[in-house]
């Protein structure tokens, strides 16, 4: 609620009732005066009196015209205080429209970034900001150790069932399985839509091939969950590719390629899912 209006409408009330209340009193005082002037004019005096009138009379007439000087000086005063007021006023509206503009530029700028990051369906991380987080994860790996791992996800017969249900039903099963592999997954790894039906996951930190296999039935689990999308039931299955670093990769572009070749193994297998490596 924009309460300004009000405050410069009280502040002009404000200072009119001021002014007023001057202009009362100084007309006040000025009447009084000139009604003790006229008061010695009509009273007949003796000569010495009236030089002592004629001074009081002077006197009066003196103080009569520091008061309308006073006056115009307490006007001009007013005026300028009433300016000041509303430029005041005026400053403030426009340090709380330029914090609007910023607040809104700010939240236009994170949104911008935020589409320029995520998948704009399941807002999960897009290709890009993922091959940009796993090359982040690559590099603060310490050399010689397991310091994460990738797993790359393909789904089995989504196309039919994209063919056949139509797109609107395609989304919202790739929006279905989207959460249920960030959920399936730790707090500090990352899931990524890397376009279509497939999707990564990125595991951070050393973790045992028997681990990495369990995780890998548990996201199968995950997928081929049934899912009720209104009259329809759907269940979906995935083939999984798996690729340890730094043992089997060094590169962002090598691991992708090594997760997505066990990936097709996997999927060519009908295994559920494989590791990339010697003796798989």
């Amino acid at each position: 609620m924009n309460c300004q209006p009000k405050h410069e409408a009280a502040l002009r009330t404000a200072a009119a009732g001021v002014d007023a209340d001057w202009k009362l009193l100084f007309s006040t005082v000025k009447n009084r005066l000139r009604q003790t002037v006229d008061e010695q004019d009509a009273v007949p005096l003796d000569v010495q009196d009236q030089q002592l009138a004629r001074r009081v009379q002077a006197g009066a007439r003196d103080c009569l015209a520091a008061l309308d000087e006073l006056h115009a000086v307490l006007v001009g005063q007013l005026d300028r205080r009433q300016h000041l007021e509303h430029d005041v006023v005026a400053a403030r509206r426009a340090l709380e429209q330029a914090r609007t503009d910023l607040a809104r530029a700010q939240s236009s700028e994170l949104r911008a970034r935020r589409q320029a990051l995520h998948d704009e369906l399941t807002t999960l991380p897009n290709r890009g900001h993922f091959h940009e987080q796993l090359e982040d994860a690559l590099n603060r790996a310490e050399p010689g150790r397991r310091a994460l791992t990738l797993m790359y996800l393909d789904l089995d017969g989504f196309k039919s069932i994209n063919d056949l249900h139509g797109h609107l039903v395609g989304d919202q099963l790739l929006r279905i399985v989207a959460v249920r592999l960030a959920r399936a997954v730790r707090s500090v790894d990352v899931v990524g839509r890397l376009g279509g039906d497939e999707f990564a996951c990125l595991l951070r930190g050393a973790m045992t091939r028997d681990e990495l296999s369990h995780l890998a039935c548990k996201l199968l689990d995950a997928v081929s969950a049934p899912v009720r999308l209104g009259a329809l039931q759907l269940s979906v299955r995935t083939s999984i590719g798996v690729a340890i670093c730094p043992a089997l990769g060094g590169s962002a572009r090598s691991l992708l390629e090594q997760a997505d070749a066990a990936m097709y193994r996997a999927k060519r297998l009908r295994s559920g899912y494989e590791f990339h490596g010697p003796g798989n």
